[in-house]
């Protein structure tokens, strides 16, 4: 049996001095999953942002102070922000934070809710939202679900379905079809279902399901659309397909998006707000509010300590 030797013995002088070793630092990576909050904020860094929008930014909505409870239960608290249209502002935060109920609020969907009351204010191109009929604010704040909702007809008649309605004559399908293509063409699908507009939208994947309900959104010509969690259902190729999408449409419209992936707020956002217990702790710009936030709360959320 081989005897292994013993290691070096480090011998110091009298009066050296020892200088410790370091232990290399820790590699931060990015989560396969995507979907769980980040390990630290510079995994943030390198997962890819889109570039600034060249346009302009113009205020569409101010939330002034809105607070909202459902019976007893107070959901959102005292919430002010902006809403820009040349921008993408996704709200954040752990589940039951407030996120949707908020959402839900920028075009009275939350007035729908019997127990729901509201208290602050909310302004569309500076007129109270109160005021507003709601078909007609609905058509301008329009909304996406978290589960594609396409109705039981065609990819062409999904998409007439709104036109027909804004129209004060019915219109003939030939008329319709310069505006169905522009709608399907805005949101990135006309390419894959020009050649049969008559195909069944629920035969359609769960990706193109969704992005044909975001261009039955826009054809309706809104100033703001709201999105929840319109990728929570989908692969990681349609997910991404959606959110560059998202962010060659806030040139064209102002878009709030609610997420859990923090990743995806890091990746299409230029403003981020973050929301615990119905209260928005920290707004700010995506680049800040993930790599120098300045709240406590924000930089435990972000960084993986609870979520």
């Amino acid at each position: 049996m081989e005897l292994r030797k013993p290691p070096p013995v480090r011998r110091l002088e009298p009066g050296a001095t020892v200088t410790p070793r370091q232990a290399p630092a820790p590699v931060v990576q990015l989560r396969p999953d995507d979907t769980a909050p980040a390990a630290s904020a510079a995994s943030f860094v390198n997962a890819g942002r889109a570039s600034r929008a060249a346009a302009p930014t113009i205020e569409r909505m101010q939330v002034e102070e809105l607070s909202v409870a459902y019976a007893q239960r107070q959901a959102v608290r005292s919430v002010s922000l902006p809403i820009r249209q040349g921008e993408v502002l996704a709200l954040i935060g752990p589940s039951g934070c407030g996120k949707t109920t908020l959402l839900r609020s920028l075009n009275r969907l939350t007035e729908l809710t019997k127990s729901a009351t509201l208290s602050g204010r909310v302004t569309l191109d500076g007129i109270d939202i109160a005021g507003l009929e709601p078909t007609d604010l609905r058509r301008r704040v329009t909304m996406v679900f978290q589960q594609p909702n396409p109705f039981p007809m065609s990819i062409f008649e999904n998409i007439a379905y709104v036109l027909r309605e804004q129209a004060k004559r019915k219109p003939r399908r030939s008329s319709l079809r310069p505006a169905v293509e522009q709608a399907l063409a805005h949101a990135g699908l006309l390419e894959e279902v020009k050649d049969n507009l008559d195909h069944p939208a629920l035969r359609l994947s769960g990706g193109q399901q969704q992005r044909l309900c975001i261009a039955r959104a826009l054809a309706a010509g809104p100033e703001v659309l709201l999105l929840d969690e319109p990728c929570s259902a989908l692969d990681p190729q349609s997910t991404k397909v959606i959110e560059d999408l998202i962010v060659k449409l806030r040139e064209e419209v102002a878009v709030v998006i609610v997420t859990h992936n923090l990743q995806q707020a890091y990746r299409i956002a230029d403003y981020v707000a973050f929301m615990y217990l119905g209260e928005l702790i920290e707004y700010g710009s995506t680049q800040a509010l993930f790599t120098r936030p300045r709240q406590p709360r924000t930089q435990e959320y972000v960084s993986g300590a609870f979520g």
